[in-house]
């Protein structure tokens, strides 16, 4: 009778320990649900760990809840703890694949890509249908350099039915160091498949994309034949054109010879053909994601300053929008639309009155500039732009449109987990401040993905602190704000702090009243950090020429100039000297190619930095990186710095590719 109601007892607690370990589950699922808001999540965090305290106060080595507490350690960046519960667990249970698969995605966290492989391993070993674990070995296997590997684990994952945002980012990123030699009707399905998942940064395709159309049209053979209604009918060629810039000048060639056949066609049959609207539609977006820096022949000008003149008597007599739509599709073609004289006139309709398709190059052509200009008066650099032609104001680079895919988190964990340091004495909301923020991607995704932060976005170009400003509305990004130096001096000389700062992009020479050194040394107090790089990018030989060229002849950063310079490039692309440019994205914009050619980066501010930072007494190095990601010794990289900065001559860091994290001791 006894070991009859011991027997009871034991299936009564089982029962309750299984009743709230399924609870726990239920409501870790809801913790990472991106349906729910980021309190919501919170809350079902908490309820989870709530959950599996009652399950393992009644079952105190039960190795479903012991596991499950080890994942939410290791999402709360508490590595040391997540791993010790992954490893008790497997001791009430060594047969458990998803232990061994936690353990994995614990040595990847803990940048041990080849431990985590092994792990991986197991967990097949036990369950060879494991998609968590098979992914894992898709992400050691990319974090330890082997790419290609990598990407075929991610597309037969991606074939299989794993439609997860990490195994379409894993992808992404692996495709980024493809070599693409030969036409691949696989590779091009990938990447009309990534270019189709939303939420990816599809800007970064670029490349990958361009060198599977190089191929596919047989580019780099001057007698192979474009056919215009095939073009128009090729699913890859529009998305990319739609979604990306690709840094090629044999894609440069092709889009400007497609544009011409288009705008040929139309000048023969006086109709723009409904076969060729999607491709013309998505060449306007590309030129205007190339700040129009694509050139046309004169009598391509002559036809589209027609196409103008008539739009504009269309609207002085009131016609209907469909009589239009056509003549706007080639205009955007060739300029933005915001710049043309029946711009005010466009003003009358909304963005949603023009039909679905025309609407996103409407959107880019004028919609989006007429609002960042209207963003632009708020601030007195406005002045600067009042004497320039409309087609001279500078334009926002880097031209991104999606944000990166990242893990929500706070800064306060990675100080912690990342930087081993201390966060107790820190306010609930850190302040960041992100110098040379450009067009914002980055400080966005700080933003976006950070729970306990605000941030501030620093540029010189307001051209970037329009878009960047714009973005982050279209966002609903409320805990951002986009300034230029001028009002950061100004918020610092106030004494106002932040808690970490990013260095991006320099200020240029042009920046005389700015020194980045002193502006750090005073926004930070004890315990703030500051990251930087040590590359400064845009220091090609063919950029030294260029900038010679503009000294001696004192030439202006207006677009004819700017082109004629992009044009002296392109004539001569596979030279030895102008390789290097002619291969850089910032080139095929001529937003990035007013940037880096008439306001440079100024390196001895960086050279300042680094000076300052060399300090030991002051300043602390908490992390080094190389430029794969991979986590160097500080120690060496500190005696490079301190020795640099009292005039050794060793080999300068700047230049290196490394990126450094410095705290403030005082």
């Amino acid at each position: 009778m006894q070991a009859q109601h011991h027997s009871n007892e034991l299936q009564a607690r089982d029962a309750e320990a299984a009743r709230l370990l399924l609870q726990a589950n239920m409501a870790y699922a809801d913790s990472n649900s991106s349906a729910s808001s980021h309190a919501q999540r919170l809350n079902a965090r908490q309820e989870c760990r709530s959950f599996l305290e009652q399950a393992l106060a009644v079952e105190p080595e039960g190795a479903g809840a012991l596991g499950l507490l080890g994942r939410v350690e290791l999402d709360d960046g508490q590595l040391e703890k997540a791993q010790l519960l992954f490893n008790a667990s497997l001791n009430a249970d060594p047969e458990q694949p998803q232990q061994y698969a936690n353990l994995g995605y614990w040595a990847l966290k803990s940048e041990r890509p080849a431990l985590a492989e092994q792990y991986f391993l197991q967990a097949l070993e036990y369950d060879r249908q494991s998609a968590a674990a098979f992914c894992g070995v898709a992400h050691a296997k990319r974090l330890q350099g082997q790419f290609d590997v990598a990407y075929l684990h991610y597309r037969k994952l991606r074939e299989a039915g794993a439609e997860w945002d990490s195994v379409y980012s894993g992808m992404l990123n692996c495709a980024l160091h493809l070599n693409v030699e030969r036409a691949d009707g696989d590779l091009a399905q990938d990447a009309i498949a990534l270019l189709r998942h939303e939420g990816l940064p599809h800007q970064e395709l670029g490349r990958f994309v361009g060198a599977i159309i190089h191929q596919q049209y047989d580019l780099g053979n001057a007698s192979a034949e474009i056919i215009l209604d095939a073009a128009s009918e090729d699913e890859l060629l529009i998305l990319a054109l739609q979604k990306t810039l690709m840094p090629s000048a044999a894609i440069e060639n092709l889009v400007t010879h497609l544009r011409r056949a288009i705008v040929a066609e139309v000048a023969q049959t006086v109709e723009l053909r409904d076969e060729l609207q999607q491709l013309a539609l998505a060449i306007g977006q590309y030129v205007d994601r190339s700040g129009y820096a694509l050139v046309a022949e004169e009598d391509e000008e002559r036809l589209v300053a027609a196409i103008n003149d008539s739009i504009q008597a269309q609207l002085v007599m009131g016609e209907s929008q469909d009589g239009m739509i056509g003549s706007l599709i080639l205009s955007a073609m060739y300029g933005a639309l915001f710049h043309q004289s029946f711009a005010v006139q466009l003003g009358q309709w909304n963005l949603t009155d023009w039909p679905l398709g025309l609407q996103p190059v409407l959107a880019a052509s004028y919609y989006q500039r007429a609002s960042e200009e209207a963003i632009k008066q708020n601030f007195d650099e406005k002045a600067d732009e009042l004497g320039l032609e409309k087609t001279d104001t500078p334009q926002a680079w880097p031209a991104w449109s999606q944000l990166a895919f990242g893990a929500e988190g706070s800064l306060k964990s990675l100080m912690t987990t990342e930087l081993k340091l201390p966060t107790d004495h820190l306010p609930d909301t850190l302040r960041i401040m992100v110098c040379g923020a450009q067009s914002g991607q980055r400080a966005m995704e700080l933003a976006r993905y950070l729970s306990d932060v605000e941030v501030i976005a620093v540029d010189e170009s307001l051209a970037n602190i329009a878009k960047g400003t714009r973005m982050a509305g279209e966002l609903n990004l409320e805990n951002i704000v986009f300034w230029p130096w001028s009002i950061a001096q100004r918020f610092v000389a106030d004494g106002h702090r932040v808690h970490w700062i990013e260095i991006g992009r320099l200020p240029s020479s042009a920046m005389t009243d700015l020194s980045l050194a002193a502006l750090v040394n005073d926004a930070t107090l004890s315990g703030a950090v500051v990251h930087m790089h040590t590359t400064v990018a845009e220091q090609t030989p063919g950029d030294q020429h260029i900038r010679s060229l503009i000294a001696e002849h004192n030439l202006k950063p207006n677009r004819a100039t700017i082109r004629q310079l992009r044009q002296l490039v392109l004539a001569n692309h596979q030279d030895t000297h102008w390789q290097e440019l002619a291969n850089d994205e910032d080139f095929f914009n001529l937003g990035g190619c007013r940037d880096r050619w008439f306001c440079p980066q100024d390196t001895s501010q960086l050279k300042q930095l680094m000076g300052m930072v060399s300090n030991e007494v002051e300043w602390k190095l908490v992390k080094a990186r190389d430029a794969d990601g991979h986590s160097l010794a500080t120690q060496p990289v500190q005696q490079q710095i301190q020795a640099e900065a009292l005039g050794s001559e060793v080999q300068s860091l700047v230049g290196q590719g490394l990126s450094v994290y410095f705290c403030k001791r005082r």
